[in-house]
C-alpha cells in the first residue's frame, strides 16, 4: 500500500494542465486497455495542441506514473499512477441500485447455509467485477456449546459443533467398521465437557496431552474419534479447517492479449492454489477494518502477476470480523465500480450471518 504523504506529494508536483491530462489517460486505459496517444486527448477536449500534451506526458512518464507499454506514442498508467489515481482522483459512493438489487436477490436466495452464502458471493463477485471471486470462511473464534457425533450410513458420522453464537457446521468423519453407537456418544461428550465455554484453540492442546496421557478413560477407538473431531475442527486435517472460495477463474483470461499475458495469467493460477497465503491476505482486513486495495507490487503474494486485489471484511452475529471476501483481476478494473462493490457485499454477508446466528442461537 502507498504512503499517503507519497500520494500528497505527487499531488503537489502536478498543475491543473498535468492532473486533466493524467486523468483522461488512465480513464481511457481503464475504459479500453489500450495505451492512450496525444491525439485522442486532443480530441477528448484537452485544449492543447498534441506537441503540448506529449510533453506533459513525457513530465508524467519521468514522475513514474506512466509507461509506454508497446511501440506506439501512447501512455498506459504505471501501478504506481494507479495507486495516485485511486488515492488522488477517484470518487466513488455507493454501489449502483442495479448493482444492490442483483446482489441482495441473489444473497437472499441462497438462504442461511453458511457455504451456500459464501459460494454465492464469490459467485456474484466474480459476475460483475469481471475478475475472479475470493470468500474466505470465517475464522472459527467463538466458544464451543456443544458437540455431537451421529452415524451415517456407509461407515461414515457426522461431527456437528454447535459455537455459543448460535453457528452450527457438520463435518463427515471416516469411522471404523462396527464402531458402536456408545463410542459415539462418549466421544461426543467427552468433546462437549471439555470445549464447553472455550474456543478449539484454547482447548485443543490441553485435550490431546490428555488423550495422550491416558487421563481421559477413554478406550483405542472413542480416543482416535476425539482426535479425528479436533484435527477436522481445528484445521489439521489436509484440506479442512478453514476454506477458500474461488469463482470465475476463467474471466482471467479473458484480458490476456499477448503470450507475456497469458504467463502472468498461469503463474497467478498457480497462485490461486496456494490456499493459506490467500488467506493469509485476505486476512489483512481483520486489522484494517475496512476495504483494502492491493495494485500490482503492492500485492506480497502476486507482485509479478500484473493483478489488483480489492477484499474487505465481514462481521459475524457478535458484530467481529469472522472472515473477508474480494476480487482479484487485472489492473484496468472498474476501481470505482468494484470497490463500492466489495463492501456492500461483505456487508450484507455479514447481515445474513448475523441474523442466521441469531435466530439459531439460544
Amino acid at each position: 500500500m502507498a504512503d499517503q504523504s507519497d500520494i500528497l506529494s505527487l499531488m503537489q508536483r502536478l498543475d491543473q494542465r498535468s492532473r486533466d491530462i493524467f486523468r483522461e489517460i488512465v480513464e481511457g486505459y481503464l475504459a479500453t486497455g489500450e495505451p492512450v496517444g496525444s491525439r485522442t486527448l486532443s480530441k477528448a477536449g484537452i485544449a492543447l495542441s498534441p506537441a503540448s500534451i506529449r510533453n506533459v506526458m513525457a513530465d508524467l512518464t519521468e514522475l513514474g506514473l506512466l509507461d509506454a507499454p508497446h511501440i506506439s506514442a501512447g501512455r498506459a498508467p504505471t501501478h504506481k499512477g494507479l495507486r495516485l489515481f485511486v488515492d488522488g482522483f477517484l470518487e466513488y459512493g455507493d454501489p449502483s441500485r442495479e448493482d444492490k438489487k442483483q446482489i441482495d436477490d441473489r444473497l437472499a436466495s441462497a438462504g442461511t447455509d453458511l457455504e451456500a452464502v459464501l459460494g454465492e458471493a464469490s459467485d456474484i463477485l466474480s459476475g460483475l467485477a469481471g475478475g475472479a471471486g475470493l470468500v474466505a470462511s470465517p475464522a472459527r473464534d467463538a466458544a464451543v456449546r456443544h458437540v455431537e457425533f451421529v452415524p451415517l450410513a456407509g461407515g461414515d458420522a457426522l461431527c456437528v459443533l454447535v459455537t455459543e453464537d448460535g453457528d452450527v457446521e457438520n463435518r463427515i468423519l471416516k469411522v471404523p467398521d462396527g464402531l458402536p453407537a456408545t463410542s459415539l456418544i462418549e466421544a461426543g461428550n467427552y468433546l462437549s465437557t471439555r470445549l464447553k465455554g472455550r474456543t478449539l484453540a484454547e482447548a485443543s492442546t490441553e485435550v490431546r496431552a490428555e488423550l495422550q496421557e491416558r487421563r481421559a478413560m477413554l478406550d483405542a477407538a472413542t480416543s482416535a474419534l476425539v482426535e479425528a473431531g479436533l484435527a477436522e475442527w481445528g484445521g489439521d486435517a489436509p484440506g479442512r479447517g478453514r476454506s477458500l472460495i474461488v469463482r470465475g477463474r476463467a474471466n482471467l483470461l479473458e484480458d490476456a492479449k499477448a503470450a507475456q499475458d497469458l504467463d502472468r495469467v498461469r503463474q497467478l493460477f498457480n497462485e490461486l492454489e496456494r490456499q493459506q497465503s490467500l488467506l493469509e491476505i485476505l486476512d489483512t482486513t481483520r486489522e484494517a477494518g475496512g476495504v483494502r486495495l492491493f495494485i500490482g507490487s503492492e500485492n506480497r503474494l502476486f507482485p509479478l502477476s500484473g493483478s489488483s486485489v480489492i477484499v474487505a471484511p465481514y462481521m459475524g452475529g457478535t458484530k467481529h470480523v469472522i472472515g473477508a471476501l474480494g476480487v482479484i483481476g487485472p489492473t484496468r478494473l472498474n476501481y470505482a465500480r468494484v470497490i463500492p462493490m466489495v463492501d456492500y457485499t461483505a456487508k450484507v454477508v455479514g447481515d445474513i450471518l448475523s441474523h442466521r446466528r441469531g435466530k439459531d442461537g439460544k
